[in-house]
Order: C-alpha cells, then sequence, then structure tokens
C-alpha cells in the first residue's frame, strides 16, 4: 500500500487517508498532493481546505531534477554534483550546460556550446539605440530589465515555446547575450563607449573584455580575475526554486517566450531582498569601518537593533557551502588586486557570530552574499552592477528552470488561491 497520512478532522470527526509523494529519496522531500485537501470538507457547498503559506515556506510548487539543496547540513548539488567539486574544476559554461541538459559535456558538446553561446554574443545595433535611450543615470539592472523584455520583439519566432530547437536557441541566444547587455549598460551608465564583444576570449574573459577595455587593440584580462568570476558565476548559477526563479516558472508558466519571461526574473532579482542582499553587507562592513568595532556592532545586534546582514538564510541552517567556497576565493583575488580592507572585518565578524551562542543557536551562518560583494568591489565592479552579474550567472539556471516546467505534463498555469477576508456580501444603498 503506497505510503499515506491520516487526517482526523475535529470539525466533522471524518477521517481522510491521503496519499504521500517523495522525491528520489524520502529524506529529499515528501508531500501531500495540495489538490487532495479540497477532499476535507464541512458540508457539500465547502470549498475545501487549502493550505495557508505566505511566502511559500513550505509549498512544493513543482518536482525538479535540477538542483538539490540540504539546508541542514549545508548541501547544494546541480544535477548530483557537489558545488564544490563543480566550483574547483568546471567552468561557468560546462555548468550551464549541465543545468540545461542534465549531463556534463564530453569534449566535442563543450566546444560546440561554447562555440554557439560565443557566436551570439552580438546584439543588433537597434537595441544598442533602445539602450541610449535610457537617462544618463539610469540604474544598470533597470537598463538590463528592459532591454531583455525588448529582446522578445527581435526574436518573435521565440513564442514557438513548443518547439525543442526554437527553444534551445533562444537559450543559447539568451546566455551569449546577457553579458553584452550587462556591460553596456555599465558602460552606458560610466559615459564611456561600447565596447563590442571578442570571440576569442572566454565567456567570463569577454565580459571582462566588455566592461574595461579602453584604447587597448586587444584586451587581455587577469587570468586569476577571470578565472575568479567564472568561479562566482558557478556559483550563481542555480539555486532552487527562490523568489526569481518561481517568477520565472510563474509567467512562463503562461507559455510567455523566454525573454519577457527572463526579464520578469530579473526584476524579481532587482528587489534589495534578493539580488541586493550583497550590497547590503557592503553597507554594513563600511558602517563598522573597524576591526576594532565588531564586538560593539555584534552586541547591537543581539539587543536587537539591526540584523546581520549576510548571515542566515531561508534554506541554509548551516554553513553555505558556496561562502566556504568564495572565502578562499578571495584571497585569490586580493593577490592580484590588493586587499580589500573590508575582508578583515569580516573575518573577524564571522569568528565572533561562530562562536557566540546567540547566533549559532539561531543557526545563523554566512551565507553566499557575505563574502561575493568584497570580492565583486575588488575586481572593479559598482555596487550598481552587483544584482547584474548575478542575473548574467543565473539566466542558465532560470532558463532549465524553465525548460524543465514545459515539459512537466502536472504543470498548469500559475494561478495561487487566496484566504479571502474581506466583506461579506452587501448591496449598495
Amino acid at each position: 500500500m503506497p505510503d499515506s497520512v491520516t487526517i482526523i478532522d475535529n470539525r466533522t470527526g471524518e477521517r481522510y487517508e491521503l496519499p504521500v509523494v517523495y522525491g528520489t529519496y524520502p529524506t529529499y522531500g515528501a508531500a501531500i498532493p495540495a489538490a487532495n485537501l479540497r477532499t476535507i470538507k464541512q458540508s457539500e457547498d465547502d470549498f475545501g481546505l487549502m493550505t495557508y503559506d505566505p511566502g511559500y515556506t513550505n509549498t512544493a510548487s513543482c518536482k525538479s531534477s535540477i538542483t538539490f539543496i540540504d539546508g541542514e547540513r549545508g548541501i547544494l548539488r546541480y544535477c548530483g554534483y557537489p558545488i564544490e567539486e563543480l566550483a574547483g574544476s568546471r567552468s561557468f559554461l560546462e555548468v550551464a550546460y549541465l543545468l540545461l541538459e542534465g549531463e556534463l559535456p564530453d569534449g566535442n558538446q563543450l566546444t560546440d556550446w561554447t562555440w554557439h553561446v560565443t557566436h551570439h554574443t552580438i546584439i543588433h545595433e537597434k537595441i544598442k539605440r533602445f539602450m541610449d535611450g535610457f537617462r544618463y543615470d539610469a540604474h544598470p539592472m533597470g537598463m538590463l530589465v528592459s532591454t531583455v523584455a525588448a529582446l522578445s520583439t527581435f526574436y518573435p519566432e521565440s513564442r514557438q515555446i513548443q518547439d525543442p530547437d526554437v527553444r534551445h536557441k533562444q537559450i543559447v541566444r539568451l546566455i551569449a547575450k546577457m553579458p553584452t547587455i550587462a556591460a553596456f549598460a555599465y558602460r552606458y551608465s560610466a559615459g564611456m563607449p561600447y565596447a563590442y564583444p571578442d570571440n576569442d576570449l572566454s565567456y567570463t574573459g569577454n565580459f571582462l573584455n566588455m566592461m574595461y577595455r579602453s584604447t587597448e587593440t586587444g584586451y587581455k584580462p587577469d587570468p586569476v580575475l577571470e578565472r575568479a568570476l567564472d568561479v562566482l558565476f558557478v556559483l550563481h548559477a542555480d539555486h532552487e526554486q527562490n523568489c526569481s526563479t518561481s517568477t520565472m516558472r510563474a509567467v512562463g508558466s503562461s507559455h510567455a517566450d523566454p525573454y519577457v519571461a527572463v526579464a520578469a526574473a530579473c526584476a524579481a532579482l532587482y528587489g534589495p531582498l534578493h539580488g541586493g542582499a550583497n550590497e547590503r553587507v557592503l553597507r554594513m562592513l563600511e558602517e563598522i569601518g573597524n576591526v576594532k568595532e565588531v564586538p560593539k556592532y555584534v552586541e547591537r545586534v543581539k539587543k536587537g537593533e539591526f540584523r546581520l546582514m549576510g548571515f542566515g538564510h531561508r534554506v541554509y541552517k548551516n554553513y553555505d557551502p558556496r561562502a566556504k567556497i568564495l572565502r578562499e576565493l578571495a584571497e585569490q583575488v586580493f593577490a592580484v588586486t590588493g586587499k580589500n580592507p573590508l575582508i578583515d572585518i569580516a573575518v573577524e565578524l564571522e569568528r565572533i557570530a561562530l562562536e557566540d551562542e546567540y547566533f549559532v543557536s539561531r543557526k545563523l551562518y554566512p551565507n553566499v552574499d557575505f563574502y561575493s560583494g568584497i570580492i565583486y568591489q575588488a575586481m572593479g565592479f559598482p555596487t550598481a552592477m552587483f544584482p547584474v552579474l548575478f542575473a548574467i550567472a543565473r539566466t542558465a539556471g532560470w532558463l532549465a528552470q524553465w525548460q524543465e516546467m514545459l515539459v512537466d505534463e502536472d504543470q498548469r498555469i500559475a494561478r495561487p488561491r487566496q484566504v479571502y477576508t474581506g466583506a461579506d456580501e452587501r448591496h449598495v444603498d
């Protein structure tokens, strides 16, 4: 007999047996199909039970084989591969392929995949004119959201989302063009002329080229910084059903084209509670100002005056595995850029917090945002570009989730229920 849960409705005394649906393994997620709760009623006229779950903190909206997180043990895997192994040995484009195809590419597959992405980095000249229409001080993330949505009008065939070949072409285009649009948005905000892609460079090397090339005919990115950015992109490539990914799936569930769906996901990432978290960490570290001030700051946090930015996570109740990788990566970057003085404050803050029962008992450990902003700042990226960098990497995950959703026969157009709390029927006098 399949596993089930017995529910006794104390309102009526009725007993219900509801089936349990498991993930790959029982410990990887178990759920009661929400529609079965509708059978629990007080009367035939009753709508039936629903779950009330603001923020979807304990609601599974889909089945997915892409990313696995065990927050209690600090585990993050892409398609079964531990993030530590991927970040240490694979490029971002290899990881993007893994997320989309479910397997790492062999040599020929990687060569073909890299060629196609590399040769779709150019954007239409009229997209440049579109970007020129923004105010001189437009936020790069606002430019990215709008420009990605505008791509939909340049590729009308993208609405044929049920055609696998058409889908694949749009996926390649988006992964290829996101760095170009991002770099153009930066240079526009900085009053610099656009720098075009260089097909001889790697994915991250080319992005650095479009960001920072000046008068030189051939830009050569520092290999340490190039690899560091690649690792950062790997760490940010996907993270299960977070706010922006859920937005991608929700918009995509209406069968919108991938450009407007990615634009919507970017808009979700634009929010300070999502893509702006590492900027808030930097502001906190700058406010502390000195290593000697860390203990006083921690005491103020414990008094409830404010929260400790970069600590704690909705999912992780252990050390975020990405944060461990970034702490080591920071030292490699500083060897090239010079030491970011904020790192000493960050390390001391982490040391004190991890030894303090107040934080340990609440399972508040450093997350990926705690160190990423320090590294980005050392590499010369302004804080306004932080969510843009996040979006470049996360595009691969968004598209993998979108693609998976489209072929999932269980999926329907997103339409959450509500618990109505307004007035009962009434009439105009």
